[in-house]
Parts: structure tokens; C-alpha cells; sequence
């Protein structure tokens, strides 16, 4: 069984027991987390949302929170000092998934 869930404007195919790197938001660690923005969900037959399948939901929990490796953007020019870098750590929280209700 998995499900299809929309969670801080991306999309992720997410099955019992599975762990994800979302994006940051603000939970306690070891706090349980419902997503009703399921797209789809397949247990044998697959049901397909407009926009959401009514009545289904995720129950996420909360691992911890971190931060990436760091990116590094660097763009280079042929002209003479015409170069540039940045560099960001994206921060994540990361959960696991306890459970799928269609």
C-alpha cells in the first residue's frame, strides 16, 4: 500500500515505514503529524483524487530536525572577476511514516 501525499508545495510517494526529508516546520520531536493532502492512494485498486481523496490521511512523526550538506552555486563568466559563489544548507525535518488511511 502507499500513498501520494502534497506537502510544502512538492509531492512524495510515501509507503508505511518510510522516512522523508521534508522540508522545515515547526513540531516537537516524537510529535504525531496528520497530511490530509493525499493525491492518491493504492491498496489493491488505485484511488485518484480532485485534488485530494476525501476522507484519507498520513499520520506522519517527527524524527528530528537537521541540516543538509551545503550547496554550493558558483557561476563564471569569461570576462576578467566576473565570477560568483554562493553557498546555503537547506534545513529538513525528518519523519517517518506510521500509518496510511484511505
Amino acid at each position: 500500500m502507499y500513498a501520494i501525499i502534497k506537502h510544502s508545495g512538492k509531492q512524495y510517494k510515501v509507503s508505511v515505514n518510510d522516512e522523508l526529508k521534508l522540508d522545515h516546520f515547526e513540531a516537537e520531536s516524537k510529535a504525531t503529524i496528520e497530511v490530509n493532502e493525499v493525491l492518491a492512494v493504492c491498496d489493491k485498486d488505485i484511488k485518484v483524487g480532485a485534488p485530494f481523496v476525501a476522507g484519507a490521511k498520513v499520520v506522519l512523526e517527527v524524527i528530528n530536525h537537521g541540516k543538509d550538506r551545503k550547496v554550493i552555486i558558483y557561476k563564471k563568466r569569461r570576462r576578467k572577476d566576473s565570477k560568483l559563489k554562493r553557498g546555503f544548507r537547506r534545513q529538513f525535518t525528518r519523519v517517518i511514516v506510521k500509518d496510511i488511511k484511505a
